[in-house]
């Protein structure tokens, strides 16, 4: 068998060449950070979790008619998606104050926002992605107006929809993370919903609780990361059996290991 050419390597994924023209294979890794990358380690079967969640969410998406990137799973860490050019934006919806918001606002964590807040930031680690207005966007380039638009109506519709999605198994969708990729077709170019939506960028809590479910239990040394990414997956039915290639001689592949 072929030895894959590597394209790009992340803090979470890595992209391969694809089997076909103008398909990447999106391999999950179990690496995790934070903090723009200051903070690093490693969470067992994080990236198998991943998988499953955000095929799954991609899946019921493309069925509302999102155009996204996915195109199926080949097994329980890869993905085949379109090769995209990817637009260098982080599109931040936001229905509850949590993170940097309540930071830089001063509004305590858990406080609902009258109504969804979309935020912009500009795809550089080495910055530590910084938030960008419309201006910025438009006037490097980045992006053009009609895009903008584009991005942000497919934004909306998501978060409307996976707001309904994750309510009806007790889930509340504080904020989450998106980007969009470029793609042509005939001469035509079409925004399209790229990278995941996992609990790597998307903050959940429990409706009755308030427990966190998402990364920031790695983030703020909560502990329980991987039970958090595993209750979220059993929530939504897509809690894998195995994880394959976990753990040593003896070990159940689903015991939770977080090093840090």
């Amino acid at each position: 068998m072929a030895r894959r050419r590597k394209i790009y390597e992340g803090k979470a994924k890595v992209l391969f060449e694809g089997p076909e023209p103008g398909t990447i294979v999106q391999y999950f890794k179990d690496d995790a950070t934070a903090f723009n990358n200051q903070k690093k380690g490693t969470i067992s079967g994080k990236g198998v979790l991943n998988n499953r969640i955000s095929e799954f969410l991609m899946t019921r998406l493309t069925e509302i008619g999102i155009p996204t990137h996915f195109i199926r799973a080949l097994n329980m860490r890869e993905q085949l998606v379109r090769q995209v050019e990817i637009i260098p934006i982080e599109v931040v919806v936001r229905n509850v104050a949590a993170g940097s918001m309540s930071k830089r606002l001063g509004i305590p964590e858990g406080t609902p926002l009258p109504r969804s807040i979309v935020e912009y930031y500009y795809k550089n680690d080495e910055l530590g992605d910084p938030m960008v207005s419309e201006e910025h966007i438009t006037a490097f380039g980045w992006a053009s107006t009609q895009d903008i638009d584009d991005m942000v109506h497919l934004t909306l519709r998501v978060n409307d929809y996976l707001s309904g999605l994750f309510l009806g198994v007790g889930l509340k969708l504080i904020d989450f993370k998106l980007e969009f990729g470029r793609v042509w077709e005939d001469e035509e170019m079409r925004i399209v919903l790229a990278d995941e939506i996992s609990p790597d960028n998307c903050r959940l809590w429990d409706v009755k609780t308030n427990q966190k479910l998402d990364k920031d239990r790695f983030r703020q040394d909560l502990g329980g990361v991987q039970e958090a990414y595993q209750e979220v997956a059993r929530r939504l039915g897509v809690l894998p059996v195995e994880v394959e290639g976990e753990g040593g001689e003896g070990e159940d592949p689903r015991t939770p290991r977080v090093v840090n």
